[in-house]
């Protein structure tokens, strides 16, 4: 997620922002235009917002290029990706936003990480990459309508993103994210070739053994065990959005259980299996497959599970993951900070999360004991691996506290490896400004980077960026968790 601090934009500035999804079956690019504004008075404390997002260029949509069945072709995906921007007209160095996703079976390729990194440095000077079923269904909820929906009807919303190799779930209320859930559920899991089976993803050869069906490969492509398949899945996920998990779904879920406690009362299909129910892409824009793609969303549109909830139609279907991550990652939030401008951009910084809870003498005097667990977290060959040291469950504190823990952190943050590195410190609350103003006017002997109103947890990376003209800052809170087959 993306959040921008800094000083008042006195006039309307612009960002451009990129959004890349690969998937399982296809590769999408969009640019986007953001127009930031102080919408505050003058004589209020600044509140920067997005005031117009404008869709500059939507690539068509790619097969994902595969070297074989567990390796992505890195140099395939750069050629999309540079002749995109051609076309677009957009230079690399120009993107300042936005998000690589990897969606999907493909997340499940073995040098998945490797690509995604080498893309966020190639694609743009400051472009996420994250990955993750979790993650993945969250955007694509925002990018097909459902977010939106949950809001304008105050009902819960469950967008169902299936694609090639997943279903991902998010379910929405008042634009609050309730749970999600990811299936074992797509176009590619079965494959044909020939008019026979040429292939069948580990996890369905699961299924089909727990459920006896008799599915090989070299089976005709007409074989009813295929709408046995189809239809055990449109089935399965039905009891998931029902929370009502028996066992034999279990071979299909991907992670975590149905996380959400409420009743859903309203379901959006996207991704490239809804294209197949709703037909917003044209013919000429929409590559054709030889695999389940059009059974499996036949089976999800008798399923009479799934036929006991509303539908609603999305905005966008095969498209919804890329618009999201283009056009919908990006939040605005205070303008309370205290940065080093020549110190950025920094990449990949880690995040230690300690929590004061409530109590600033007591968390003063753990605080040291703490560092040096962070050390050895993110450091532990003493290279000098800098993390960022979040504040969480500060208590009020007035001037005199913010100096006490202004002079604790630089006695501690003087013992890390190299004591030289930037002090990068996150807050929930708006003290940042005024505790990185502290520590300079103590003439702590680092560059100080203090933003506020953020929520990071252990195991988060972030990125943040170069000091727009605006005095505004991009900060990127990312996960990379790349998921197994």
């Amino acid at each position: 997620m993306i959040f921008l601090r800094g000083e008042r934009v006195r006039k309307q500035e612009t960002m451009i922002s990129a959004g890349i999804d690969i998937g399982t079956s296809t590769t999408k690019l969009i640019i986007s235009r953001f127009s930031l504004m102080n919408v505050a008075g003058t004589t209020h404390v600044p509140r920067i917002e997005i005031v117009d997002k404008e869709i500059l260029y939507k690539s068509p949509i790619f097969r994902t290029p595969l070297i074989d069945f567990t390796t992505i072709d890195v140099a395939g995906i750069e050629k999309i990706v540079r002749a995109q921007y051609a076309e677009a007209g957009i230079d690399a160095s120009q993107i300042e936003t936005g998000a690589v996703i990897i969606t999907g079976e493909t997340a499940t390729k073995h040098n998945a990480s490797e690509m995604l990194h080498y893309l966020s440095n190639e694609a743009g000077d400051f472009l996420v990459a994250t990955a993750g079923p979790d993650l993945e269904g969250i955007i694509a909820a925002k990018g097909s309508g459902a977010f939106d929906l949950s809001n304008r009807t105050r009902k819960v919303i469950a967008n169902i993103d299936i694609g090639g190799g997943t279903a991902n779930i998010a379910v929405y209320k008042d634009q609050k994210l309730l749970g999600t859930c990811t299936m074992h559920i797509g176009g590619r899991l079965i494959e044909f070739n020939d008019q026979r089976v040429a292939s069948i993803a580990p996890s369905i050869g699961r299924l089909i053994a727990e459920q006896s069906i008799p599915l090989e490969i070299g089976d005709s492509i007409h074989t009813p065990s295929i709408r046995r398949v189809t239809d055990f899945m449109a089935e399965s996920l039905g009891r998931i959005l029902k929370n009502d998990v028996r066992r034999e779904d279990e071979v299909l879920i991907i992670g975590h259980q149905p996380n959400w406690q409420e009743e859903i009362d309203t379901i959006m299909f996207s991704g490239g299996i809804s294209e197949c129910m709703y037909n917003h892409e044209s013919a000429s824009h929409l590559a054709q497959y030889d695999d389940i793609g059009t059974q499996l969303a036949s089976s999800l549109q008798q399923a009479s599970l799934l036929q006991a909830f509303s539908w609603a139609e999305p905005v966008e279907t095969v498209r919804a993951t890329v618009l999201g991550a283009g056009t919908q990652t990006t939040e605005i939030s205070g303008a309370t900070i205290q940065v080093a401008p020549h110190e950025l951009p920094l990449k990949n910084i880690p995040v230690y999360n300690y929590d004061f809870q409530e109590d600033l003498a007591r968390g003063l005097a753990n605080f040291e004991a703490a560092i040096q667990t962070a050390i050895e977290m993110f450091d532990a060959t003493r290279e000098g691996q800098n993390f960022a040291l979040y504040l969480s469950n500060l208590p009020y504190m007035g001037f005199r506290d913010i100096q006490q823990l202004a002079r604790t952190i630089m006695q501690v943050m003087s013992q890390r490896p190299k004591p030289g590195e930037p002090i990068i410190l996150v807050l929930q609350t708006d003290h940042a400004k005024v505790l990185g103003q502290t520590l300079l006017a103590m003439n702590v002997q680092q560059s100080v980077i203090c933003i506020d109103q953020i929520s990071v947890d252990h195991g988060d990376y972030m990125d943040i960026g170069k000091i727009l003209d605006a005095g505004v800052v991009p900060v990127v809170v990312k996960t990379l968790t790349f998921h197994s087959s």
